[in-house]
């Protein structure tokens, strides 16, 4: 077996082009790939398409490669905590596909499993399949592109949208452990779409908490077999943030 570990995240992704597209997971600030954001943040690699769940906050995760225009255009499904993710997006400056969460999910699943597309009830009758959604504006605030309308097909006399799959370029994930052989197992709410991303990367990148030998991990409870990871990468100080932290109030405050 070949033994996938790399020195750093910089050796990581350093032949991460231009122009690039990126599945990278993570739900909100959980169990986003930093080390690797930030080692292609210093990169200086540009001109880049993420696939996401959401774009990071400001300041932290997907969102300093937003905030520095490193980002042309994201395929997400939430997009909520991040002003200048609106800013950017309302003055033209960036192009977005916003996608139901579940077909978000589904699309990088069924990438990694080969499936080229599939139908599915989420967004039949709205905008996500008759077409029209603003991706990118113009400087006067026009629609410079809008979605198109996709196949509407009955099945027992249900409607369903065609999706296409999606398979990018590189796929950049954080796990709880991994093997030398990219076998992943990851924790808690890091699950949601951090396996999805894996699957569907072409090159897969994995950056893992605790990196153990071959054997280590009960196959029982691996997430993420290594066949879909290229690269592994320990980083057993990663920096984890809260993206939103509340207090509740102390008795009788």
């Amino acid at each position: 077996m070949i033994d996938k570990v790399v020195a750093n995240a910089a050796d990581a992704v350093a032949d991460i082009p231009n122009g690039a597209s990126l599945a990278v997971g993570g739900f909100g600030l959980c169990g986003i790939p930093v080390a690797l954001i930030d080692a292609l943040h210093h990169a200086g690699s540009t001109d880049l398409e993420t696939v996401s769940n959401n774009c990071g906050v400001d300041d932290w995760g997907l969102g300093l490669l937003l905030r520095d225009g490193r980002i042309r255009r994201t395929i997400s499904s939430y997009v909520g905590e991040n002003k200048e993710f609106a800013r950017q997006y309302l003055a033209g400056e960036l192009e977005v596909i916003l996608t139901p969460q579940g077909t978000l999910a589904e699309k990088l699943r069924a990438g990694g499993a080969g499936i080229p597309a599939f139908y599915t009830k989420a967004g039949v009758g709205t905008q996500v399949s008759d077409g029209g959604l603003p991706q990118k504006y113009d400087a006067d605030g026009g629609i410079a592109v809008a979605s198109a309308a996709k196949e509407v097909r009955q099945f027992g006399g249900v409607d369903y949208v065609l999706e296409e799959s999606l398979t990018p370029d590189f796929g950049l994930v954080h796990a709880w452990k991994g093997d030398r052989h990219g076998n992943l197992v990851f924790h808690a709410a890091a699950m949601n779409f951090n396996p999805l991303c894996a699957m569907a990367g072409r090159i897969t990148i994995a950056e893992v908490e605790e990196l153990v030998e071959p054997g280590e991990l009960d196959p029982e409870h691996v997430h993420v077999p290594g066949i879909f990871v290229q690269r592994v990468v320990l980083v057993p100080d990663a920096v984890k943030r809260i993206e939103k932290r509340t207090v509740a109030l102390q008795a009788g405050a």
